[in-house]
């Protein structure tokens, strides 16, 4: 038995990951990072998020992101130099997006919210003195922060100062941008000397107000660089922009140290990342068709452009992964709530679920860009977990319990009859020894035969179970048993059954081959008799990084008349079935989407060399193979119950022991009998309840004879309490024992008043 975490545990303390570790691995995730066309827009334009406005339909929502970064939306949709197109993703298969254009089109047929700004006019002064393109942008900018703002400029009107600053403009693009400023809360000075009133009132600026701007044009004696503050005395310098963007972006810079300057902080600090940026975002252009730009001309034109933007996004795990698709969250997003989750010492741990529902697979490291593995995340924090005793032990009990009775009741380490030390140790691994003993039976009489040296059998539980539960002790416990069974045995190279087998036995340091490797190598049996048949094959994920297993047995498959069809996501990038990590015991929901998501890749039959697979692909009613079937001519057991699956371990075993080595085996005798209805049998494998601990609790009741009975069904209930758990089992006598109806379990337990 598995001690159980008590209620009253004291925590131990330890750091799941440092700062700096839980950050390098936060920054291989790339969901956040900004779409190309966002990154190359100096003014944050999300680019993406107006595009799929106006794809749906609606410009005022477009319109409203739109002017957000700029006072002046008509001017700037009009002369914007698009640097954004450029870096469109579609550019490489035809013609990218024209962002230019939908703009346009946002501006033409969005309408502006109405209703005022809830933002109080700040009573900061600040002003502007002398009008050129940048310092129009500057006066909205700090108009939409709400401040007091004076321009002053020698025009004598909004259309005369547009007519300077854009004359190359068309006329109603002026018009447009002279009307957005005459709606301003702005005090326009019309018809004044910049210069004059500079002289006159520049002192005034310099002692009450915060900030004060001067066109460059007045002072060229001055001569930093356009929009950077100066100093208290000079204020905020603009220069000449190199076009209506430049114009636009200066003007934010300079309204953000205007701003900063009000609130008596240093403009130089705290200013995030301005201008341009690079993005490390990865977006996959596979079943992208190549395009062109779609002229636009009405809303229906424009609707149609904005739907030729594929939304830059990078999902590539999410697309394969059915657990991260389950909780809908990305790695970044899951990792962070999954340390915080750890380093809670007290309370509700609320993400263990999520914890113990991945498959530890491996899958999202090779579909991520940047390696991002998540499984490694979460077996991490299982250990940790574990280690401070905040892991209680009930989602993976049964599944260790298992593998305590494979290494332990259903254990055998023998060489082959007339040797002492052998050459080979066959390691089928519990998974088929559970789900087809006879084929196991039959590999193991070929492999005597035919190797050189004498083959040794091991049958018993390689320590994954416990590996992926997290529970290092056990696993480290099982290792060294393991390591002194073959050293017994000579330590040979051990011939394993089962890809993660050959990966987990790899901590004995002894040479570890795949069955397949050695099937090659001597040949197949003649049993294996080619029947040509399409096939769709699964490639487990415990020979992910292993070319050489996955090219050996796409060999062997086709000596065997397999027309393999390789489904999408096949080899290194193929999805987990939903055994491993032990997700269905901790997470049926998330592990029965894995085994959905590998048989939606094909209507074929399904081949595997993993006999958790098989067994999984089984159950979902699909027709399963395992390699080895085919090899040997051999069936395993159909979709055997958990009961059933000890029965064929012991029942190998015993079988084995008898024809082998001759051994007399005892079979022990309860001294009654038990039937169960189909119902029950159900019942119990799905609650995870084993025949055998209905047994222990009839011998209970023969002991104590404590039961009661349900006068509404008129059946009987007793109880036993084995290990952390009481099992309750409702039954009705027979004249030979008992006959079982339903049986359910809770850790509990029941204490006898006196």
């Amino acid at each position: 038995m598995i001690e159980e975490r008590v209620s009253t545990h004291i925590y131990r303390q330890k750091q799941m990951l440092t700062k700096e570790e839980l950050e390098a691995r936060e920054s291989l995730c790339v969901h956040e990072q900004p779409p190309y066309c966002n990154a190359a827009c100096p003014l944050k334009l999300d680019v993406k998020a107006m595009t799929a406005a106006i794809a749906a339909g609606d410009f005022d929502r477009a319109l409203g992101l739109y002017e957000k970064i700029t006072p002046f939306p008509h001017l700037l949709a009009a002369a914007c130099e698009a640097p954004c197109e450029a870096e469109c993703k579609l550019c490489g298969l035809g013609e990218g997006v024209s962002v230019r254009a939908l703009e346009s089109a946002a501006v033409t047929w969005g309408t502006k919210a109405k209703g005022r700004s809830l933002l109080r006019k700040k009573p900061t002064k600040i002003g502007i003195f002398g009008a050129d393109l940048m310092t129009v942008f500057l006066a909205g900018e700090l108009a939409k922060k709400r401040y007091t703002v004076s321009l002053f400029c020698a025009q004598s009107g909004p259309e005369d100062l547009m007519a300077r600053c854009i004359p190359d403009q068309a006329e109603a693009v002026r018009q447009a941008a002279a009307r957005t400023l005459a709606a301003m809360d702005l005090e326009l000075c019309w018809n004044t000397d910049p210069a004059e009133e500079y002289r006159q009132r520049g002192e005034e600026f310099r002692i009450r107000a915060a900030a004060f701007s001067v066109a460059r044009t007045l002072y060229p004696q001055i001569a930093p660089d356009p929009a950077v503050m100066v100093s208290r005395d000079h204020g905020l310098i603009t220069g000449p922009a190199q076009g209506v963007l430049d114009a636009a972006f200066a003007a934010k810079k300079a309204a953000l140290s205007a701003d900063r300057m009000a609130q008596n902080l240093d403009p130089a600090n705290t200013r995030g990342q301005e201008g341009s940026l690079e993005t490390r975002l990865y977006t996959s252009l596979e079943g992208v068709a190549p395009s062109r730009r779609i002229p636009i001309t009405d809303q229906e034109s424009a609707i149609a452009e904005a739907r030729r933007c594929i939304q830059c996004h990078c999902d590539e795990c999410v697309k394969g992964c059915a657990y991260l698709q389950h909780y809908q969250k990305f790695p970044r997003i899951l990792t962070r709530e999954i340390y915080n989750n750890v380093s809670i010492i007290m309370g509700d741990h609320m993400m263990n679920k999520p914890i113990n529902a991945c498959a530890l697979c491996g899958q999202c490291k090779v579909l991520c860009p940047n390696g991002y593995d998540m499984g490694e995340i979460c077996r991490i924090a299982r250990e940790n977990m574990v280690f401070t005793g905040k892991m209680p032990l009930a989602p993976h009990e049964f599944a260790l319990m298992d593998m305590l009775f494979s290494n332990e009741e259903a254990f055998l380490a023998r060489p082959q009859p007339g040797f002492d030390r052998c050459q080979y140790v066959f390691f089928p691994g519990c998974q088929a020894t559970a789900v087809a003993p006879a084929t196991v039976r039959a590999a193991y009489r070929d492999l005597c035969a035919r190797l050189p040296g004498g083959t040794a059998l091991m049958l018993g539980c390689c320590g994954a179970i416990s590996h992926w539960a997290g529970r290092y002790e056990l696993t480290d416990q099982t290792r060294s048993f393991l390591r002194e069974a073959l050293a017994r045995l000579g330590d040979p190279v051990i011939i394993a059954g089962c890809p993660t087998c050959k990966q987990e036995l790899e901590f004995t340091g002894l040479e570890v081959r795949g069955v397949w490797e050695i099937l090659e190598r001597i040949g197949l049996p003649e049993t294996a008799v080619a029947k040509p048949r399409p096939v769709a094959l699964h490639d487990a994920c415990g020979a992910r990084g292993d070319p050489d297993t996955q090219a050996s047995i796409r060999r062997i498959a086709s000596a065997l008349g397999c027309q393999v069809a390789d489904t999408p996501y096949s080899g290194d990038r193929a999805p987990c079935c939903g055994y491993g990590g032990l997700t269905q015991y901790t997470n049926r929901e998330v592990a029965k989407k894995m085994t959905d998501q590998c048989l939606q890749r094909s209507d074929l039959p399904y081949l595997s060399y993993c006999m958790a697979c098989r067994d999984r692909f089984a159950r979902e009613g699909r027709e399963s193979m395992h390699l080895l079937e085919l090899v040997y001519g051999t069936a395993a057991d159909h979709c055997p119950d958990i009961s059933a699956k000890r029965c064929n371990r012991l029942g190998l075993k015993q079988q084995l022991e008898k024809e082998i080595w001759n051994l007399e085996v005892t079979e022990m005798d309860l001294g009654f009998t038990i039937e169960y209805t189909p119902e029950a049998e159900a019942l119990m494998d799905d609650r995870m309840i084993l025949k055998s601990d209905v047994a222990a609790v009839f011998q209970n009741l023969r002991r104590t004879g404590e039961a009661i009975l349900d006068s509404e069904t008129g059946l009987s209930v007793t109880r036993s309490r084995q290990g952390n758990v009481t099992f309750w089992v409702k039954y009705r006598e027979t004249e030979t024992g008992y006959r079982v109806f339903s049986a359910y379990s809770h850790r509990m337990k029941v204490v006898a008043r006196k």
